[in-house]
């Protein structure tokens, strides 16, 4: 099958490397996590994701140093990755002839943009360039919100920031801006490959989720046990503070390893407010079935 880009992977190749999912696909090959978990890790910190993740034996899965083109904003989504490097003018040129052939329309940089879907984040690998690093300004961040509802973790600059900052929900994560344009110095190297974002090394269709503290990509398989275990501790927090503030423990106690009395006493409280709490019954129901005190 002949492809644009020299590390485009196929279906076949995307879901040999990323075996160990085994819910829904995408057509291209990608693990497709459902609505229901992308939502859920939305309310998921960096600092809980990251220690599920490295228990796991997932080291690398944090980038840090990002600007946030809407502070305060969240991304939660799919990851379509496309990696850029500087260009070779023969290279590009086979390129843009295999692309022609193949239906691509415009600049290259507008390639992976087209194959977005919803939900999707367009995770783009631009080796951190500022001065004719962007490859995204507010035209193209339009068709990217249009086609997938989402932002994008651009590691370059991008330009015409006002703009980008108009479209709403648009929440990206970048290196910075800068008013130059990237597409005469770059080629596209690949699309739905693996791709290094800072020391993070992300595969299509990881979970993307950026917040302030910067961005993390969680493998699909272990998508919902970070949910889960942030929503346990979310639980497990406002537990804590209401006794704390009811005097019944004491802030050692709630800072330590909790007794099999105060433990009781947490699942007591969950089961008795099952419906009024912000995470999943199931999730609380799951909790308290496999619990072991």
């Amino acid at each position: 099958m002949e492809k644009f880009a020299p590390l485009n992977l196929s279906p076949e190749e995307i879901i040999e490397y990323t075996a160990e999912w085994e819910g829904e696909r995408t057509p291209d090959g990608r693990p497709r996590v459902p609505d229901s978990i992308l939502e859920r890790m939305r309310h998921v910190t960096i600092t809980q994701a990251w220690g599920v993740l490295r228990g796991e034996g997932y080291n690398w899965q944090y980038a840090g140093g990002f600007q946030c083109t809407q502070p305060g904003g969240v991304l939660v989504g799919r990851a379509l990755t496309a990696m850029y490097m500087p260009r070779r003018p023969f290279m590009r040129k086979v390129m843009e002839e295999k692309g022609a052939r193949l239906g691509c329309i415009g600049d290259q940089i507008s390639w992976p943009i087209d194959m977005l879907t919803k939900g999707d984040v367009y995770v783009a690998d631009v080796y951190g360039k500022i001065d004719q690093g962007p490859i995204v300004g507010d035209n193209l961040s339009t068709a990217i919100y249009a086609n997938s509802g989402n932002g994008i973790v651009h590691d370059a600059a991008v330009r015409d920031l006002d703009g980008i900052q108009e479209i709403p929900n648009f929440v990206c994560f970048v290196r910075g801006w800068h008013p130059t344009y990237a597409s005469p110095t770059i080629m596209l190297l690949g699309v739905n490959c693996p791709t290094r974002i800072g020391e993070a090394t992300v595969m299509p269709g990881d979970v993307v989720l950026g917040r302030q503290d910067g961005v993390i990509f969680v493998p699909p398989h272990l998508a919902d046990k970070v949910c889960t275990t942030s929503e346990i501790i979310r639980l497990r927090d406002a537990f804590g503070k209401l006794r704390l503030r009811e005097g019944k423990y004491t802030p050692g106690q709630i800072d330590a390893r909790w007794t099999d009395e105060i433990e009781a006493d947490f699942a007591q409280w969950m089961e008795a407010h099952m419906d009024e709490l912000t995470v999943p019954k199931e999730t609380i129901q799951e909790y308290l079935k496999n619990r072991t005190w």
